[in-house]
């Protein structure tokens, strides 16, 4: 049984105001929420079970996902047929579960959370604000789980190369090797740019197996009352595990649904993607420009 957690418990307190009253994670980027980009990618990489890990007032995650008897018969009786097929992915292979994390103590607390629905089992970790490429659904989940059962036991991480300059936003991978897939040395929690070991950042996707609860455990938080997932990664290096890097292809971009310049970079993309809309856009785009000199 293949699954993955999907963490939506963020407050997203840096796209304030507009996620005051709902989650950064149902924020559209062009037609979808974040949060739908995110399941779409996990069913086209043969994900079975996707477990949310919610808070307060997320509500509306769930609500997305569930079947909406009411709004499709109200489109058939309103010869609005045509709009069902944006409905599509109520029909996904996949079955949803949730479940709260009752306080802000970080995300690896919240993986913390899953521990009774994964069980015994690896699992995938797709981080809810994140989506990967632009044209089609990534495959590097796949490419990971295929690593994984190469190196049963281990840990497998997906990374992307950042400005130098950015390091101190993201967790940093030490690599102990070249290549697309590579052993990791160690994890650094942002650091500074003077004390990066690398440009390659942990991109919002893992594969964990399940000593990753023991880890857990046996991390303390940090500074700000958070257990970083980093840390407990960290924590199984030292215990000897294997830790494994997957960069990303130049066709997964990684869209980290963070801030409003990473949001509103995202929703330009996909918006000039749009095969419907994005001929229109693009060339309204280079008449406003245009309008400006």
């Amino acid at each position: 049984m293949k699954i993955a957690v999907v963490p939506v418990a963020g407050l997203g307190t840096r796209l304030l105001p507009a996620t005051k009253s709902q989650p950064k994670e149902m924020l559209p980027v062009a037609k979808k929420p974040v949060v739908q980009y995110v399941t779409e990618e996990l069913e086209a990489n043969g994900i079975e079970q996707i477990l949310f890990i919610t808070g307060k007032s997320k509500t509306s995650i769930e609500n997305h996902f569930d079947f909406d008897h009411e709004l499709i018969r109200g489109l058939r009786e309103g010869g609005k047929e045509e709009l069902l097929a944006e409905l599509a992915f109520e029909r996904m292979g996949v079955r949803f579960f949730f479940t709260r994390q009752r306080r802000q103590r970080g995300l690896g607390d919240a993986i913390g959370c899953a521990h009774y629905f994964t069980a015994d089992h690896p699992f995938v970790v797709a981080l809810g604000d994140s989506i990967m490429g632009l044209e089609q659904p990534s495959r590097v989940v796949s490419q990971m789980l295929a690593v994984y059962q190469e190196n049963p036991g281990s840990t497998v991480i997906a990374v992307e190369e950042v400005p130098l300059d950015r390091v101190s936003r993201y967790g940093i991978v030490h690599p102990g090797g070249e290549g697309r897939v590579f052993p990791i040395r160690a994890l650094i929690e942002k650091p500074s740019p003077e004390d990066a070991p690398s440009n390659l950042a942990i991109a919002g996707r893992y594969v964990l197996s399940p000593s990753i609860y023991d880890a857990l455990a046996e991390t303390s938080p940090d500074s700000g009352g958070e257990v970083q997932l980093t840390h407990a990664i960290q924590r199984l290096l030292e215990l000897g595990e294997s830790v494994v890097g997957v960069r990303l292809s130049e066709k997964e971009k990684r869209y980290d649904i963070g801030n409003f310049q990473s949001y509103f970079e995202a929703f330009f993309d996909f918006a000039l993607a749009d095969k419907e809309l994005g001929p229109d856009l693009r060339q309204r785009l280079v008449e406003r420009l245009s309008e400006d000199r």
